[in-house]
């Protein structure tokens, strides 16, 4: 009698049976897309009250949503905008509406303004943007001849320096724009009116 053979049974794959796992997976990976990117939202603030110019809002006046702006997000208030301080409102906001950040400003403006001074001469090595400043003004007596200098502003914030070269006189003159208290525009303004020559002083002396 013949010794019984085993045969070996050959495993093969169903064509049909790989693609429809990839049709699947593809269909998985779809509807994953679509929703990662439904969910694509970010936080930003809404007027809980409407809002006018002139209203100083802290976090506390303003609700959080979650939305989709895609590139638009920095154009809205977002929740880490708002400091602790606060916020003034410098455009109507309807109640419910997103807040622009362009609507909102520092609370600062609320009692100083910018104010820019041509200054003859040079200014000291360690006068230059967020510098602490004293704005000095002396009024002409007669020609040539100047009364004793004042301070008109004292503690005024340093912004921005712009240096230039007078095109008539060829001297170099600096533009400083300083942030002044509301309640002392109108005597620099007057200074500058009346041609009072201007000096710039730190007010602090430089930590090195």
């Amino acid at each position: 009698m013949p010794p019984m053979t085993m045969s070996k049974r050959r495993f093969t794959i169903d064509p049909r049976l790989v693609i429809g796992l990839v049709l699947v997976a593809g269909s998985v990976a779809g509807v994953v897309g679509v929703v990662s990117a439904a969910d694509e939202t970010v936080e930003v603030l809404a007027a809980r009250d409407a809002l006018a110019p002139g209203d100083r809002v802290d976090a506390a006046d303003l609700v959080t949503r979650n939305v989709r702006l895609d590139s638009a997000a920095g154009l809205y208030l977002g929740p880490d905008d708002v400091p602790s301080a606060g916020v003034v409102v410098t455009r109507s906001v309807a109640e419910g509406e997103l807040v622009p950040a362009s609507a909102i400003g520092s609370v600062d403006g609320l009692r100083l303004t910018s104010v820019v001074l041509d200054v003859g001469g040079s200014l000291a090595a360690s006068i230059g943007p967020s510098t602490l400043v004293d704005v000095w003004a002396a009024q002409e007596a007669d020609a040539g001849n100047f009364a004793p200098p004042v301070v008109i502003v004292s503690g005024a914030t340093v912004v921005r320096l712009v240096e230039a070269e007078s095109i008539v006189a060829g001297d170099r003159t600096t533009a400083i724009e300083v942030l002044v208290p509301k309640a002392r525009v109108a005597r620099v303004l007057a200074a500058v009116a009346n041609s009072d020559a201007l000096s710039i002083v730190p007010a602090t002396l430089p930590g090195r």
